[in-house]
């Protein structure tokens, strides 16, 4: 994220807190998504498939020691959870069109467990072609919840139902490197 990018979701977090402004948020929102999501599509399109797998950074902290298959999933996982699991209360994108086959995931999860060369093997197994398919829906699905959201939503609190439901989806690992993701989300508002 650069600067421009860090600059971008502050203006747009600070016009969230108004009803006045909370259409133009959505809209400033939607086009940021828009120009982030260009640069997954410039990777995808750009990198050889061995390229997604690999570690150049292993022994740093943070997203520096991970793949960008790895990245990717990540954060689509998250997103296509707490869109649909948790605001939307339908299905998960990664469910309703397949995907997890057709990706050829080891998990269902976010992927927090995984560490060191498990993240490697992992990304080497995922088919890029189908995961970059499965990141563009879920984009695009969470595009059309944001649009639909009121300003009197966002204030909505997840309960202990919400909690029971994600773990009961088994789409956060019990471990100990991803199970506190539930508490955190539930400790949330839409906002």
């Amino acid at each position: 994220m650069d600067k421009s990018w860090s600059e971008n979701n502050k203006e747009i977090q600070k016009l969230l807190t108004k009803e006045a402004t909370f259409k133009e948020a959505i809209q400033k929102l939607l086009a940021f998504r828009e120009e982030m999501f260009e640069q997954i599509t410039q990777i995808v399109s750009g990198y050889p498939d061995e390229a997604f797998a690999q570690m150049p950074f292993a022994g740093a902290n943070g997203y520096h020691s991970k793949t960008l298959a790895y990245s990717i999933w990540h954060i689509f996982r998250i997103e296509d959870i707490v869109a649909h699991e948790m605001i939307a209360e339908d299905n998960q994108i990664l469910f309703t069109h397949d995907f997890h086959n057709r990706i050829g995931a080891p998990i269902i999860t976010t992927g927090n467990e995984l560490q060191g060369n498990e993240i490697a093997e992992f990304s080497e197994k995922l088919n890029i072609k189908e995961l970059y398919l499965y990141v563009k829906a879920v984009k695009e699905s969470t595009d059309q919840i944001l649009g639909n959201l009121t300003y009197k939503d966002l204030k909505q609190k997840f309960g202990g139902d919400v909690k029971e439901k994600l773990i009961r989806s088994k789409c956060v690992s019990e471990n100990e490197n991803a199970f506190w993701l539930i508490d955190y989300w539930c400790g949330k508002d839409i906002k």
